[in-house]
C-alpha cells in the first residue's frame, strides 16, 4: 500500500516565488499571540521572543511588545524563575541542574540565584526524599551501590554537599 503524498501548504514552498507572500504581521497579531502563549504558562523574555520569532515574526515588533507586557506587569522574568523553580523541586530536582535549565532559558543571573534563594528549599532533605523514592529506605550496602545512588543523585543536579547528606555522611 502506497502512501499519499502529504498535502502542502503554501508556506513549504519556495518563499520568493511569486503569488507567495510571508504573512504581514501587525502589534496586535503578536501582542495576541503572546497573550496566548502567557495565558497557559509563565515565559522568560528569551523564550517568549524565541516562540514568536519562530512564528515569523519581526523581532523589532517582538522587543516592543515584550516590553510593553513587562511594564503591565503580565511577562516577569522573575514570576517565571519562581513557577519554574517550584516545578522542579516538585520534580525533585536539585540546584545544579535547575540553574543549568534556567540559563539555557535566558534568565538571567541575579534572578536565577534569587529564585533559587527564595525558594527556601532543603536540599539535602530533598536530595535524601528523591533517594529514598528511588532506591528505598535503606542506606546502601557496598561501594558499587553507593556510587549508584551518588550518580543518580548528581544527574539529579544535587552538589556533592547535598548528597553527602542525603546518604547520611554528614562531616
Amino acid at each position: 500500500m502506497r502512501k499519499r503524498p502529504k498535502p502542502s501548504n503554501n508556506y513549504d514552498d519556495e518563499p520568493d516565488s511569486p503569488g507567495i507572500e510571508a504573512p504581514a504581521f501587525e502589534r496586535n497579531d503578536v501582542r495576541r499571540a503572546a497573550m496566548n502563549l502567557l495565558a497557559r504558562r509563565e515565559y522568560g523574555r528569551a523564550e517568549l521572543s524565541g516562540r514568536l520569532a519562530g512564528k515569523g515574526m519581526p523581532e523589532s515588533l517582538v522587543a516592543e511588545v515584550l516590553d510593553e507586557l513587562t511594564a503591565e506587569g503580565l511577562q516577569s522574568d522573575v514570576r517565571f524563575a519562581e513557577a519554574f523553580v517550584q516545578a522542579r523541586v516538585g520534580r525533585g530536582q536539585g540546584p545544579v541542574r535547575i540553574r543549568m535549565e534556567l540559563e539555557r532559558r535566558g534568565v538571567s543571573g541575579d534572578t536565577l540565584e534569587n529564585a533559587l534563594e527564595d525558594s527556601e528549599t532543603d536540599w539535602p532533605k530533598l536530595a535524601g526524599a528523591v533517594r529514598r523514592k528511588r532506591f528505598g529506605g535503606e542506606q546502601p550496602g557496598d561501594f558499587r551501590e553507593r556510587a549508584r545512588q551518588m550518580r543518580f543523585l548528581q544527574y539529579r543536579g544535587f552538589t556533592a554537599d547535598h548528597i553527602r547528606g542525603a546518604l547520611g555522611d554528614d562531616d
